[in-house]
């Protein structure tokens, strides 16, 4: 049986929370306001500042949602006090990052710089034009974002050149002279 649905999760003040009838939780704080709808099978509980995730039924889709929800609705309340962001590196010669108002533009080698606009909610920072952090309220939306940035161009295996996540490990792969001086048959 799971424990993540189990945990009791505190209500830092300053974070107000709303539950509706209909399924709906809203989650307001300092940063902004998120909402999620969530299905009837899970009981979610506000009582003294603490809230509870309940089930009625033991089945497996039951367990799984209450975890799942615990851990949706802790992320917004992470959200909305302290906010989530994701650092990227730009390895390569010539490969840069520059702001143009709130949009993010990124020269990776290829003809034409590849612009990102920002959705509503999210914020780009470059540092030193090869670091950018990706910020938000959203867990799902800033993960998605950095992702996508991070597709533009992916990290190749021989010299290490692309868009890299701060402190993400890229296995190195031997070219063709370490291949031929390794002892094969010539």
């Amino acid at each position: 049986m799971g424990r993540i649905g189990k945990r009791i999760l505190e209500i830092p003040k300053g974070v107000d929370i709303k539950i509706t009838p209909e399924g709906n939780v809203s989650v307001k704080g300092p940063k902004g306001t998120l909402a999620f709808d969530f299905k009837p099978i899970v009981k979610i509980v506000i009582d003294n500042g603490k809230l509870l995730t309940n089930i009625e039924a033991t089945t497996g889709e039951a367990q799984a949602m209450q975890g799942l929800y615990n851990s949706i609705i802790e992320n917004m309340i992470t959200g909305v006090t302290k906010g989530f962001e994701k650092e990227l590196d730009l390895v390569g010669v010539g490969y840069r990052a520059t702001l143009a108002g709130k949009k993010l533009q990124l020269q990776l080698g290829y003809s034409h710089p590849v612009e990102f606009e920002p959705p509503q909610g999210i914020d780009f920072e470059v540092q030193g034009g090869t670091r950018i952090k990706v910020k938000g309220i959203d867990a799902q939306k800033v993960g998605a974002i950095a992702c996508e940035i991070r597709l533009t161009r992916k990290v190749e295996p021989y010299k290490g050149k692309g868009i890299r996540y701060v402190g993400e490990v890229v296995r190195r792969k031997a070219g063709k002279a370490a291949k031929a001086t390794s002892g094969g048959k010539s």
